[in-house]
């Protein structure tokens, strides 16, 4: 039996998991479709999710249509939970983008196209809710032309739109508006296709045009779009049949090499890790030693599989062996990470779809005694959400993480108390700036020498790098030049502090290159025991690296940037007015306007800082009909003061002393000590 990995995928509210619920009812996988608003779907299984009525992690969850075997993976609408969607991406074979048909194409529907465009994910799109008040079919076709793709084509008809009675009909060959318009759309893309066409109109049967339509569509190149509604069923027909007919199922060989992602990490009843993997190769058997690698991944990492659960006709019963093309749970791998990839031939997943978090807060537990316990379940979370980027501070006691929004530090929040009996406050939200080298800097310290505490010689330069080129490492120097395990310190130690620049930012597009080296060979007494003061050590470098890049970074100064994102404003004409001085005060900077009529249209960028006062505003300034699209559009200078991530310990003038603390306090801890003074 074929496979099919397939995600559904929406703004919030269009109704995927209604979708999801409809399905599986189809299916025969459940007896009675859930509600949403009652808390009784089967993917919201989460206590959190029920109670607030929105889908917070991916779901997977198997059934059986016409031959095929769909893993149907429900995933978050909400922007703030916008990793889930992440990493469900790198595992789908296809998707289902949905789309309301009251409230049309939305900001988040407009990301999640825009993302399944670019990786090539074949798409069909599914305008639900065409029975409630308010839905019009023609108004979000237009508008999915417009602001989604030209590349899209309704395959069914409604009928009483707007109405509980509202019914849909597919299109066929005798409706020749809907040939025309499918062979229009598919010789746009076929040279072959299209010279057939001119020569004789009568060459592209409809059996021709459906098989092209479904190359097509495999291809990412056209949108089938179907309309219907979840809560009655209509349409759900066409969706089904348009499920197995033009999305392509999964690929791969089960006697291959084993390569799958792991894009879940769960915990059983008792605290044991289960890692959620789709599988892209090969095969994995129970009691196998399981390379895997990944970003925390230890060097060489592996571990034996204890057990193993494939996802099938809506459970997932335990098995010996997941094959290529399936999802199955892995039991046993202790420290992976989701995101990391299993097996000798891993396939890349460490590239990022959406936009990186652009908000931080400091998290602290509420109770003194509750130090230890946050950590740990902190920890928990971040192998579950490795975006939320942990930065634990020792000397303070604190740990900053990263967010997508206010929702998300709810959800957080609750879940370290339900899950984790963890009680914490959070500092305020602030926007998450970088850090860029404005121009060279360069620093070294040689060993012996003051005030060198440490038995390691290094120099660094730093050079800036073009904006999106990340942070790189080279040598000036020999590659035998000193143990190789010593660079390879330097180099972990460089990204690591480049995590807290000047300003204590983290710093983007440099060049950092080892420009001294030295170290004093392993020592011992006469009578032959090792002498840890006259002999350097992995510690040594990693705790000198800091200063001097420090220094380095100094004096090469560095400009801070502020997120900011792309928006696109709707509002009556007579509003602009009004809302000028606001943008103004927020700093948002409209590029492009618009007068259609009684509608004007605003297109620019404004501060992340600066988006929730200008959401707040908006509904007093336009009488409640403003309508704002965000979405991350890069990072813009700070004009003014820069802002310094917690100010005493990172205020350029004492960042230096700072570190000193820092290494001073772990140096006898570290690869068998140091010798800091």
């Amino acid at each position: 039996m074929h496979t099919l990995n397939l995600g559904i995928l929406a703004h919030v509210d269009a109704g995927k998991t209604s979708l999801t619920e409809r399905l599986l009812y189809a299916a025969g996988v459940i007896d009675e479709i859930g509600s949403v608003d009652d808390g009784s779907t089967r993917t919201d299984s989460l206590a959190l999710e029920r109670r607030r009525g929105i889908t917070i992690t991916s779901a997977v969850v198997s059934f059986a249509l016409d031959g095929v075997t769909v893993n149907l993976i429900d995933t978050p609408g909400h922007p703030d939970f916008i990793a889930e969607v992440e990493r469900v991406l790198n595992v789908l074979d296809g998707a289902v983008l949905v789309v309301s048909a009251v409230e049309g194409v939305q900001a988040q529907t407009r990301v999640l196209l825009r993302t399944l465009k670019r990786l090539g994910i074949p798409t069909l799109i599914f305008v639900n809710k065409v029975d409630r008040l308010g839905a019009e079919g023609e108004r979000v076709l237009r508008q999915i032309a417009d602001r989604l793709t030209p590349a899209a084509v309704a395959m069914t008809a409604v009928h009483d739109a707007g109405s509980r009675g509202a019914r849909v009909t597919p299109y066929g060959p005798a409706d020749t508006a809907f040939t025309d318009r499918l062979a229009d759309l598919l010789t746009a893309h076929d040279d072959t296709l299209l010279a057939a066409y001119v020569e004789d109109a009568s060459a592209l049967p409809y059996g021709r045009l459906r098989r092209e339509l479904a190359e097509q569509t495999k291809r990412g190149l056209v949108h089938p779009v179907f309309f219907g509604s979840a809560v009655t069923g209509a349409g759900l027909e066409a969706l089904k049949a348009g499920l197995t007919e033009l999305l392509p199922t999964a690929g791969g060989a089960a006697d291959g090499p084993v390569s799958g992602t792991v894009f879940k990490v769960e915990r059983g009843p008792a605290g044991e890790k289960i890692a959620c993997v789709r599988m892209f190769s090969g095969t994995v058997r129970t009691r196998d030693l399981l390379p895997f690698h990944g970003p925390g991944a230890p060097h060489g990492a592996a571990a034996k599989v204890t057990a193993i659960s494939v996802f099938d006709q809506g459970s997932a019963p335990r098995r010996d062996t997941v094959t290529a093309g399936r999802i199955g749970k892995l039991w046993g791998l202790g420290d992976i990470r989701t995101g990391d990839t299993v097996g000798t031939a891993a396939a890349d997943t460490t590239r990022q779809h959406f936009a990186p978090p652009t908000l931080e807060t400091v998290v602290v537990p509420r109770h003194p005694a509750g130090k230890r316990a946050l950590h740990l379940a902190l920890t928990q979370l971040a192998e579950q959400d490795p975006l939320i980027n942990l930065r634990p501070d020792p000397l303070r006691g604190q740990t900053s993480l990263s967010l997508y929004g206010e929702v998300q530090k709810e959800v957080i929040e609750a879940t370290l108390a339900e899950e984790f009996a963890v009680e914490v406050d959070f500092r305020e939200t602030t926007a998450l700036c970088i850090e860029r080298p404005v121009g060279s800097g360069a620093a070294f310290e040689i060993i012996a020498k003051e005030p060198n505490p440490f038995l390691a010689t290094v120099g660094l330069r730093v050079d800036p790098a073009p904006a999106g080129a990340g942070s790189d490492f080279r040598l000036e120097v020999e590659l035998g030049s000193m143990p190789y395990s010593f660079i390879k310190a330097v180099e972990e130690t460089v990204h690591e502090t480049l995590r807290q620049g000047v300003y204590g930012w983290q710093v983007e597009d440099c060049t950092v290159t080892l420009t001294h080296s030295g170290y004093w060979a392993r020592q011992s007494h006469s009578h032959g025991v090792f002498d840890k003061s006259m002999s350097s050590t992995s510690g040594d470098f990693r705790h000198l690296t800091p200063l001097v890049l420090m220094e380095a970074l100094r004096r090469a100064g560095t400009q801070v940037y502020e997120p900011v994102h792309r928006f696109r404003l709707e509002i009556p004409a007579d509003s602009l007015g009004p809302l000028s001085p606001l943008l103004a005060r927020l700093h948002a900077v409209p590029r492009t306007q618009a007068v259609r009529g009684a509608e004007c249209l605003l297109e620019g960028g404004i501060p992340v800082a600066q988006v929730h006062e200008l959401e707040r505003r908006l509904p007093g300034l336009t009488r409640g009909e403003g309508v704002l699209e965000c979405a991350f559009g890069g990072y813009q200078p700070v004009r003014g003061e820069f802002p310094v991530r917690s100010r005493t310990d990172h205020d350029p003038l004492h960042r230096k002393e700072y570190l000193l603390k820092v290494v001073r306090r772990v140096a006898g801890h570290a690869d068998g000590g140091g010798s800091a003074t």
